[in-house]
């Protein structure tokens, strides 16, 4: 099993560099893992709508490039589906015994996922309707990816 994240954006201060090392680390018992950053798109703050969409075609094309055929991509978005973590294991494990191998995630940029990215998106997923930084979603989503993994292996997790 390989789990892949694919995220616009580095990660800026030791901290979250610790957090997601940490999680890298306990999710090595369980999965083969890679982080693949993708420079964001600069930009103003204030952009039009024909602006918002040409950002995140450029980051899209960045992400697209790093997706592989056969790959089972998880789009993090808004409007995705919410699930609780017992629901994400089972999600995990139901993608692995369909003879899915790789799985990806994607955590788009601060505008959010191009259209491309998420047509190519096998699902949609949701934290919830509240907006988070790239480094601290980055955190959570390892973090549920971790929990799945436990879960799955019915092993205590600390709650």
């Amino acid at each position: 099993m390989t789990v892949k994240i694919i995220c616009v954006g580095k990660l800026k201060e030791r901290f979250y560099e610790d957090a997601v090392k940490e999680f890298a680390k306990r999710l090595s018992r369980y999965a083969s893992f890679d982080i693949i950053e993708v420079s964001d798109e600069k930009a103003p703050e204030q952009l039009c709508s024909s602006q918002k969409t040409q950002v995140k075609r450029c980051e899209g094309e960045r992400i697209l490039a790093h997706i592989q055929s056969g790959e089972y991509v998880i789009a993090t978005a808004i409007d995705g589906k919410m699930l609780k973590s017992e629901e994400l294991s089972e999600k995990l494990s139901d993608i692995m015994l369909s003879g899915k191998s790789r799985i990806v995630f994607v955590i788009g940029g601060s505008l959010g996922l191009s259209d491309e990215v998420l047509a190519r998106a096998d699902f949609k997923l949701s934290f919830g309707k509240a907006t988070f930084s790239h480094q601290i979603f980055r955190i959570m989503l390892l973090e549920q990816i971790y929990r799945s993994f436990k879960i799955m292996n019915n092993e205590p997790y600390h709650k």
